[in-house]
C-alpha cells in the first residue's frame, strides 16, 4: 500500500470524520472543476475510482457522483457507505430505481447494468471492497443499516 493511501485510510478511519463529509464533499468537487474532472482526492490518494452518472428517480436528471470502487473482474464494485452515516447515500436511491448507469473513469465512458448484491454474493464483494478500502469495516460498525454493495457489469 502506497503512502497516499496510507494516510487516505488513516483520515478516513478518524471517528469525528463523518462530521465533515459534506466539506469533504464540497472540496473534492472544487478539484473535480479545477481539474476538468480528471482528479479527485480518490485520485490523489491513489484509490480506485469511477464516476457514476444516473437519472434521478422522480426529476429524471442526471446525477453525478465520484466513487470509490473495487475492480473485480471487469466489473466494478460499489457500496453505499456514506463514511458509515445511518442515512443512506441519495445515489444509492438512483441506482436501486434505474436499469443502466453510465460510469467512467480515465476518458473512459461505458454503460453498466447494476445490481444490488444480497446474500453470500455481497458478503464475497464486501471481502473484496474491504481489501480496497480498509475503513469499509468501520463504516459497517458505525450504522445499523446494511451497507448497500453494486456490482457494475459493462453492458
Amino acid at each position: 500500500m502506497g503512502v497516499r493511501k496510507r494516510l487516505a485510510v488513516a483520515i478516513g478511519s478518524i471517528e469525528w470524520m463523518p462530521r465533515y463529509l459534506p466539506l469533504i464533499v464540497k472540496c473534492d468537487s472544487g478539484i473535480q472543476k479545477v481539474t476538468g474532472d480528471r482528479y479527485s482526492l480518490l485520485d490523489i490518494a491513489d484509490l480506485p475510482n469511477i464516476t457514476l452518472d444516473v437519472p434521478g428517480r422522480k426529476s429524471g436528471i442526471v446525477r453525478r457522483t465520484r466513487l470509490l470502487c473495487a475492480p473485480d473482474g471487469g466489473d466494478r464494485l460499489i457500496a453505499g457507505s456514506y463514511f458509515g452515516a445511518d442515512a443512506m447515500p441519495q445515489w444509492v436511491w438512483n441506482v436501486r430505481a434505474a436499469e443502466t448507469v453510465r460510469v467512467s473513469h480515465g476518458g473512459r465512458q461505458w454503460e453498466c447494468v447494476p445490481t444490488e448484491l444480497a446474500g453470500p454474493e455481497r458478503d464475497a464483494a464486501w471481502q473484496v471492497l474491504r481489501c480496497v478500502w480498509p475503513n469499509f469495516t468501520l463504516y459497517e460498525q458505525r450504522t445499523d443499516r446494511q451497507i448497500p454493495v453494486f456490482r457494475l457489469r459493462e453492458r
